[in-house]
This record gives C-alpha cells, structure tokens and sequence, in this order.
C-alpha cells in the first residue's frame, strides 16, 4: 500500500540533470552578482546594465557617502585634541608670571638712631609685613614715595610700638617701607619680616 507513493526509477532526475542543474543556478546568481548586486552596493557595472535600469547611480551614492562618514570621523579626533590643548595653554598662561616674594631683615640700632627698609611696589599691589623689636619701643613711620611720579612723602600710619603687623597696600607705583628711630638709652634690635608683591627690598641707614 506504502509503495504506490514511491516515484519509478523514470520519475528521478538523472546525474546529468542535476548537474545542469546546479551550473544554470550558479550562473544565473554570477549574472545577478555581476548585472545587480555589484552595480547597486558598489557601483561597480561591468555590463552596463546597473547603468541603464539606475543600479549603478545608487551604488556611487551609497559609495560616497561612506567615504564622507569615514573622513568626518577621522576629522573630528584630531580636532577634539586640538581643542585639549588648546584649553590646556590657556590654563598655562592665565598663571601669574611672577611668584611672591618673602624677606627677613634685622637691622641695630643705637639710642637715637634711625633707618629705613622700602620695598618697590605697583600700585594696588600687596604685603604683608610684621616688625617688632627686642625690648622697648620704636618710633616709626610708615610711608611712601616715587621719583617716577614725583611724590616725594606720602604718610600710612605713624606711632611708636614695641610690634606691629599688617598687610600694606600700595597708592601707587614706587617705594613703600618703615623708618623706625630708637628713642631709648640702650640699643635696640628691629626684626622685619615681609612677604608679597614686590620686586626689591633695600635698607636706607
């Protein structure tokens, strides 16, 4: 009953057949490859075919366009470095040229005696500054002037301490210091501690 559904030996393909076959359908894909496939992925026609039914345009896009996308790619690295280090210089040269200066100073001085110790400032430019001596008290003036300017005084503050601390802020361009004068009978030791924006220090006996 089974074997009535079973085709005759006529019925099967032969050997022969089957190998035709196989050669028309690779063939007909190389055709398809090389008329279609190639024209519109690549735009690459060989035949001329792609060109006529508009294979070969659409590859030429599609070609173009991935070399576009690959070039906007390798441009944007570089260009995101750039933008780094360009930052990074900036960086660089917004620091200040010049560092702050620090000096201790010591200077002696016998019953009425005087001197004087100035830093050269710009103005608006800043230091702190403390002084003080080994025993009694100092005359002091703190002031200022400039040849540049020709501002010959120009007065802070005066007194008389055994210390003072504080931050001096300039006026303007020029010398700014302390002048003390020792109005004890014995000698005295003045110790200056200064520290900020300036560019000299000098001791006027």
């Amino acid at each position: 009953m089974y074997n009535s559904n079973i085709p005759s030996q006529q019925e099967l393909p032969s050997t022969g057949k089957l190998i035709k076959s196989t050669i028309i359908a690779a063939v007909a894909a190389g055709i398809l490859l090389v008329a279609v496939v190639l024209p519109a992925e690549y735009g690459i026609d060989p035949t001329g075919i792609g060109k006529s039914i508009g294979l070969t345009k659409m590859g030429e896009i599609k070609v173009s366009l991935a070399q576009e996308l690959a070039n906007e790619t390798a441009v944007k690295i570089p260009n995101t470095e750039a933008a780094e280090e360009l930052i990074q210089v900036s960086k660089v040269d917004a620091q200040p040229a010049t560092s702050a200066l620090s000096h201790e100073m010591k200077v002696t001085l016998a019953p009425d005696e005087g001197t004087e110790i100035k830093v050269a400032m710009s103005k608006e430019s800043k230091v702190q500054y403390k002084w003080w001596t080994d025993g009694g008290k100092a005359n002091f003036d703190t002031h200022a002037d400039s040849k540049k300017l020709n501002i010959n005084y120009h007065s802070y503050n005066k007194g008389s301490k055994q210390k003072s601390e504080g931050t001096l802020v300039a006026a303007f361009d020029g010398s700014h210091g302390w002048f003390w004068r020792n109005r004890t009978p014995k000698t005295m030791i003045i110790t200056l501690i200064v520290n900020g924006d300036y560019t000299d220090i000098k001791h006027f006996k």
